[in-house]
């Protein structure tokens, strides 16, 4: 068996993997070691459906040290006039870059594709390629980064929850660019999240007639609007006034159901079905293009979840559809979030990376090895780092954004960590906010609110939180 030694054991070479070690070779002159099952590095994105783009701007994206995209503003399309979003071609491309150009020639970053960590019973580490079976053994002198835990299922990759019988034609998004040929007769697209979207776009944007698409949304979801979400100065009133308006919302709501109401009439979310109270908020982001499109699809069928397939009809919670003959089903239920226990990130010789801001895993990923290099008392970078919880249900979401801004306020208190975050690319809106204009009165004044609201939010949200506590 081979034997090998590294400072740093990171599992996992996806978005967060790269983006931890990104930073770790800049602050440290540590060597580190990733392991990864994937052929290729960049995690999911080597999975994922030919059409998929990110759900914002490319410009804080990736790592720090390298840019992704040319922050252009889109002149076409859906996305006209905000910020690029790369595709996940022009992802893997960037990751595969990465790690050619600048990890590995750093001579202090080993990289072993098409390999599994398999953690020994006398606790030890060791890595098996999935060619050829030889297994290598890792002796760890710091830390064992785990990059897997909040990996996002895709559709190519999972089992489907439900029973399909013989005769039905199921498909993941991938194969639909290779079914032109056969002009399918209808399409039902299965799931309400945001790859199901982007399924029912793609089909509309390339051709399909919007009533040849049936979709089947087990739960209405509310989404971020992308304009809010834009890096560049000349969107700080729809940027930074727009998280002054949350700050306000977050401090006046009166219960959850309120708080997205006030979120949707400031213009920071919106949804699909204007009649239609959504039940779910996984912090999908999208154009208002998209969102237009969404509407122009009116075969959508809200009977909860999918039990069955058969050839001629499709078996939900609450009945059962009769499908036409020639129908293609569209297997978008891979879930991106999956329930998982929020953890410490800090365990001694164990990190579990997580979301430290909501909704970037790069920059979690990223500040997580800032953190990890600059202080040396796991309970000091745990208060840095707390773990942001995902919001699985809509009530969830007070508990998110109070451990979201407890997290800014802590990072606020230390000069140094406030200074990196600025200059960090993938923070997205500190520095725009530092480089507002003060001899502008209305930038002056969005600035005012996000301060004036804050206190208010924390303790609004804190009582959101203790009232849900408390009828559990």
């Amino acid at each position: 068996m081979t034997v090998v030694e590294t400072d740093y054991l990171v599992v996992g070479a996806g978005a967060t993997g790269l983006a931890f070690v990104d930073t770790l070779l800049d602050e440290t002159d540590a060597h580190i070691t990733v392991v990864d099952r994937h052929g290729a590095p960049g995690g999911h994105w080597n999975d994922a459906y030919p059409f998929v783009t990110l759900h914002q701007p490319s410009a804080f994206y990736g790592v720090n040290s390298l840019e992704l995209g040319t922050r252009r503003l889109d002149t076409a399309g859906l996305n006209q006039g905000l910020y690029e979003l790369a595709s996940g071609a022009e992802i893997t491309a960037y990751y595969d870059r990465l790690v050619r150009t600048r990890l590995l020639p750093s001579g202090r970053v080993d990289h072993h594709p098409l390999s599994e960590y398999e953690a020994t019973p006398d606790g030890g580490h060791r890595f098996r390629n999935l060619l050829s079976g030889a297994t290598t053994e890792v002796r760890v002198r710091r830390k064992v980064v785990d990059a897997t835990y909040s990996s996002p299922s895709v559709p190519s990759t999972h089992q489907p929850r439900f029973a399909v019988t013989d005769g039905v034609d199921l498909v993941p998004p991938n194969a639909l660019p290779g079914l032109a040929h056969r002009a399918p007769a209808r399409f039902v697209v299965l799931g309400g999240g945001k790859t199901a979207m982007d399924t029912c776009v793609w089909l509309v944007q390339h051709g399909a007639d919007p009533d040849a698409i049936t979709w089947v949304v087990p739960r209405d979801s509310w989404l971020i609007n992308r304009v809010t979400t834009q890096p560049g100065p000349e969107f700080f009133h729809e940027a930074i006034g727009g998280q002054a308006d949350q700050m306000e919302a977050f401090a006046t709501a009166t219960d959850t159901a309120d708080l997205f109401r006030r979120l949707e009439r400031c213009g920071a979310i919106t949804r699909v079905d204007r009649d239609r109270a959504p039940g779910m908020f996984h912090l999908a982001t999208v154009a208002p293009g998209e969102v237009e499109v969404l509407r122009g699809i009116h075969d959508v069928v809200r009977l909860g979840r999918v039990r069955e397939l058969q050839p001629d009809a499709m078996v939900l919670d609450g009945g059962t559809v009769p499908v036409a003959p020639g129908t293609v089903f569209v297997d978008c239920t891979a879930s991106a979030v999956e329930r998982r226990p929020v953890q410490p990130v800090f365990q001694g010789d164990r990190i579990v990376l997580q979301l430290v801001r909501l909704p970037q895993p790069a920059f979690s990923a990223a500040l997580t090895a800032y953190v990890e290099a600059r202080y040396d008392d796991d309970e000091h970078r745990n208060r840095l780092c707390g773990t942001v919880p995902f919001p699985y249900d809509l009530d969830d979401y007070p508990a998110t954004m109070l451990a979201t801004m407890w997290n800014q306020f802590h990072w606020g208190q230390d000069a140094e960590l406030r200074r990196w975050i600025r200059a960090s690319r993938l923070d997205g809106f500190g520095k725009l906010m530092a480089e507002a204009d003060r001899d502008d009165p209305a930038q002056r004044d969005v600035l005012a609110r996000i301060r004036e609201h804050a206190p208010g939010a924390v303790g609004n949200l804190t009582r959101l939180v203790e009232a849900r506590s408390a009828s559990a």
